[in-house]
């Protein structure tokens, strides 16, 4: 097994995206080190070790990596519509900096490999579901300006790292992600915890910004960790790879399927079209990913979706 005994760092082992993989490691026998900072760790497990590290500081960087065999950064901020509103920079700033920091810190200590996170915010705007070899055929699309150019940047700084070291590099293009332990504050949260927590309050009528008709690529979070792993294995060579669902939804769709799992199915939806809206259209192929890793996703659409629903429920039940 690849990760059996390998010491692997998982830079935001406190968040979201950062607990499913840690959660997948241990499922393949790794030791994993989480760096805390601001948050504890959401999972217990006698088999994580924990280090005390703000990864904005080198020296904590180079602390923090020393003696691991591969890093997972899923440290960073996100990009949802209200941070973005109160705090444009916030988000572009502080994944510059903790992208650039570990990467230092890794072909400082000579680390084997490390996978870092691009984004399919990057692609220039498509009505097609868009391949790897695309992302420089044209600028983002307006509404990810400055993310998506953001994004861009650390995939050259990858590959710079990956051409001037012998750090082996994998770059994930992941599409949205959702499930267990997301973010469900209505200031930071995105478009499907956003949806869950509207649902599960039971509000009707419920209106949703937009016409529905917009089409997105959604990924249950244990697919993306396994899809990882995969990753980083098979591919840390700087070849971009997207991580996606691979079959497109629309809003309402998502919107209908999230009152059922939820029992608000009779809630009077609205679309009101005179509320901005992101792209109209953001899929990703995923062809690449089923060719060189043998990736396809297990967990269905309505599965996820249920599990989100239900995880939620409990956690609000369990805060009271």
């Amino acid at each position: 097994m690849f990760y059996k005994r390998k010491v692997v760092l998982v830079t935001g082992g406190t968040g979201f995206v950062g607990t499913h993989i840690v959660q997948e490691l241990l499922r393949h026998e790794a030791k994993v080190r989480v760096p805390i900072h601001n948050r504890p760790l959401i999972i217990k497990d006698e088999r994580i070790e924990t280090i005390k590290a703000d990864l904005t500081k080198q020296e904590d960087c180079l602390e923090a990596v020393k003696g691991v065999d591969y890093i997972f950064h899923a440290a960073g901020a996100v990009s949802a519509a209200g941070v973005t509103t109160s705090n444009p920079m916030a988000a572009i700033t502080t994944n510059l900096i903790l992208t650039a920091q570990i990467l230092q810190a890794a072909w400082a200590t000579n680390t084997d490999r490390i996978l870092i996170f691009s984004s399919s915010t990057g692609y220039p705007e498509a009505n097609y579901p868009i391949k790897e070899e695309e992302m420089w055929t044209g600028p983002t699309h307006p509404t990810y300006f400055g993310y998506g150019w953001m994004r861009r940047y650390l995939e050259r700084l990858g590959e710079y790292v990956g051409s001037k070291s012998k750090v082996k590099v994998a770059i994930v293009r992941p599409t949205a992600v959702y499930g267990r332990w997301d973010n469900f504050d209505p200031k930071a949260s995105h478009v499907v915890p956003a949806l869950i927590r509207r649902a599960v309050e039971k509000e009707n009528p419920y209106v949703v910004w937009g016409t529905g008709n917009e089409v997105r690529d959604f990924l249950h979070i244990t697919d993306l960790a396994r899809g990882c792993l995969l990753m980083l294995e098979k591919c840390a060579n700087c070849d971009p790879v997207n991580i996606g669902y691979g079959k497109v939804v629309t809003v309402k769709e998502i919107v209908l399927t999230i009152l059922k799992v939820a029992g608000n199915e009779k809630a009077e939806v609205i679309f009101d079209s005179t509320k901005p809206t992101t792209i109209p259209y953001r899929a990703v192929d995923t062809t690449k990913a089923k060719k060189i890793l043998n990736f396809e996703p297990v967990v269905s659409l309505e599965e996820g979706l249920k599990d989100t629903v239900e995880w939620y429920k409990e956690s609000i039940n369990n805060c009271f």
